[in-house]
């Protein structure tokens, strides 16, 4: 019985639960039970941690500290983890390596940024990243990319064949206010204080771009927007896969 109380006492104090240690189950919050079922695991000395979506039943404010808690509960214990979740966001802020998988398949595994900087397929490529990756289809002509109305720049290192069907990728925050570039109307404007998000439709597609500034147009007004071809991507429009 010693032994058990001191397993469950450590549990408690790595936890935050000390205090609620005499409280029936439905007197405790959706994080505080969620903090039991972590401790519950603890006391059996693991050698892996299996997490299955452990935050999708919590809303929004409670998810993001519990995201904290359990990223800092895997840095104090130093133990394996495994941890499954359709929320990217989850997966690039607590990960140190994640496995992208679609149909039992494994389409990338790496580091967080390296899936974000490089994603090795459109699939990839739009999974990780909030808001998505825009990806619009187009043809390699006179060594540049041809995509909805606009000629683009390959992007940088990126050789292709004249006539190639291809996937350009431009994430929101690599695209800018310009007078050259893909030029279309602007259909909705979010700002959200630090950012402002803002969807172009251009030629039947839809575009989103980032603003860290707060813009001066509306739904309605016509924009052209240039992506840094540094930071494109290029993909294969019948694999899907990078080039």
């Amino acid at each position: 019985k010693d032994a058990v109380r001191a397993k469950v006492e450590r549990a408690a104090e790595i936890l935050g639960l000390t205090p609620y240690l005499d409280r029936y189950p439905r007197a405790l919050s959706g994080g505080q039970r969620q903090r039991v079922a972590m401790g519950r695991a603890i006391v059996r000395d693991p050698q892996v941690f299996l997490f299955d979506e452990p935050l999708s039943n919590l809303d929004a404010k409670l998810r993001v500290q519990m995201r904290t808690e359990i990223k800092e509960l895997h840095q104090r214990l130093k133990t394996t983890t495994v941890y499954v979740t359709h929320d990217q966001i989850e997966a690039m802020t607590m990960a140190d390596r994640i496995v992208v998988m679609q149909g039992g398949r494994i389409e990338q595994v790496g580091a967080p940024l390296d899936l974000y900087d490089r994603p090795a397929n459109t699939f990839v490529a739009a999974f990780i990243g909030s808001p998505s990756m825009n990806l619009i289809d187009g043809q390699v002509a006179g060594g540049r990319v041809e995509v909805a109305g606009a000629s683009l720049p390959l992007p940088a290192g990126v050789q292709a064949e004249e006539g190639h069907d291809v996937v350009y990728g431009i994430r929101p925050e690599h695209l800018s206010l310009s007078d050259q570039g893909l030029t279309g109307t602007v259909a909705v404007v979010e700002p959200t204080g630090s950012e402002t998000h803002v969807v172009v439709r251009l030629q039947g597609r839809e575009l989103t771009a980032v603003f860290r500034n707060r813009v001066g147009f509306g739904p309605g007004a016509t924009i052209t927007l240039a992506p840094d071809a540094a930071v494109s991507h290029l993909f294969d429009k019948a694999t899907g896969q990078r080039l």
